[in-house]
């Protein structure tokens, strides 16, 4: 009886796909397109695959399911070529007959789970015919060979490089592999920031703008929207906005970093961060009340992130902060350690916060040191870009963003003692 019960939810979830498949694609259909294939047919192929799989296993019969995928692949192509008659060329729906077929054979061997996440991947890229096309127009050539270029020089260069330490002893840190793989890991993360901003194009409201400003360079936002407050003093509140939130996202940025190196570091650091988070996001409330108008404004995606000249840049920078904060930490103690964060983090944050993970992931002894020397190089980061608002922004501007930065170092205060506790 159990067998039994299996078998029928083998079939029904074959069904079950294949029926969402279909309709999917008869959902895109146009108008005034005639549907090569409908709910029915979907079903009915999702049902040969199980029917096919399920032969396979219980009597020998490859044969026959090789057959049946014959026969699925012959209809897609003599469907193709009737629509490509008429001047549709997309094959899609044709690809998508094919893979409900597989979908249903994954069933017929008891894979639902397997099958439903594939269908649930087809259904996204299939629902996702807009967003795909508006990332292709808006993505330029130059883009397309920077990324090419790093993949290609990721994949042979990376393996061939060596995993060990280099440099005259106790300053033996760097590791060519181990460098190039930060390298990969913040080029892959600022990548993803450009791709978003493309996607969802350059011109937004204040906060929208904030936030993919802080995915990008928080920096950026806070000089650009300082020296906008310049010519549109009444905007000040809504400026001083969205230069705190793109601070939140890059706060909330490198937190993500580090768990991607070294996890427990993470979790000492994540209350500090938390906590900077929380202050900010409550002057973002506070700052909400008080905004005159929404706005408009652009974010730029900056340069490919794959520019090979990028990723060799950023490699170097992380190369040279990993050894200066060696030299601080055995020259000088934890105190070097804290004044390479401070010094690093006046320009970027990013390579000491690499560095930091790398530390705590080599000696799990310096977990505070190296969470407190993260928080220390975030905090000189903030009061760079606080500077630049208050010399640079509007009268009007210097109020609140004074207020805000007070706020946010009182809670850094707070949460360096709660890193020595």
């Amino acid at each position: 009886m159990t067998a039994t019960v299996e078998l029928a939810a083998r079939f029904a979830s074959a069904l079950g796909l294949g029926l969402l498949l279909g309709l999917e694609r008869e959902r895109g259909q146009r108008p005034d397109e005639e549907p090569v294939a409908g709910v029915r047919t979907f079903a009915l192929v999702a049902l040969l695959g199980a029917t096919a799989a399920h032969l396979h296993l219980a009597a020998g019969l490859t044969a026959l399911l090789l057959a049946a995928f014959a026969a699925v692949a012959a209809l897609a192509v003599v469907s193709y070529y009737v629509t490509a008659r008429h001047g549709d060329v997309g094959a899609t729906t044709e690809v998508t007959v094919l893979m409900t077929f597989f979908v249903g054979t994954l069933c017929g061997i008891g894979r639902p789970g397997l099958a439903t996440a594939l269908t649930v991947a087809t259904l996204l890229l299939l629902s996702s015919k807009g967003v795909t096309h508006r990332i292709v127009g808006r993505v330029e050539p130059a883009d397309v060979e920077a990324t090419l270029k790093f993949a290609i020089i990721t994949a042979i260069v990376l393996p061939l490089l060596p995993d060990r330490n280099f440099g005259p002893p106790p300053l033996d840190v760097l590791n060519p592999y181990k460098v190039w793989l930060m390298v990969v890991l913040i080029s892959g993360l600022n990548f993803a920031s450009y791709v978003l901003v493309k996607v969802v194009g350059q011109e937004h409201g204040i906060g929208l703008t904030g936030v993919l400003g802080g995915l990008v360079s928080s920096t950026a936002v806070t000089l650009g929207f300082s020296q906008r407050s310049r010519s549109e003093p009444a905007l000040a509140p809504t400026f001083t906005l969205g230069i705190l939130v793109a601070w939140t996202v890059m706060f909330f940025r490198v937190l993500i970093v580090v768990a991607l190196i070294a996890p427990p570091l993470a979790r000492r650091l994540a209350p500090g961060v938390l906590l900077l988070g929380v202050v900010n996001l409550a002057a973002c409330a506070w700052l909400w009340t008080r905004r005159a108008g929404g706005g408009a404004s652009t974010v730029r995606s900056g340069s490919n992130p794959f520019e090979l000249g990028e990723a060799v840049k950023f490699g170097a920078i992380f190369g040279l902060v990993t050894v200066v904060a060696k030299a601080a930490q055995l020259y000088f103690g934890n105190a070097g350690l804290y004044l390479a964060g401070a010094v690093a983090g006046l320009t970027d944050v990013d390579a000491i916060a690499l560095s930091m993970a790398a530390l705590a992931q080599s000696d799990p002894g310096q977990l505070g040191p190296a969470a407190l020397t993260i928080l220390i190089a975030l905090v000189a980061n903030t009061v760079v870009k606080a500077g630049m608002a208050l010399t640079l922004g509007a009268h009007e501007l210097r109020r609140p963003m004074l207020a805000s930065t007070a706020a946010l170092l009182l809670a850094a205060a707070a949460a360096a003692f709660l890193l020595l506790a």
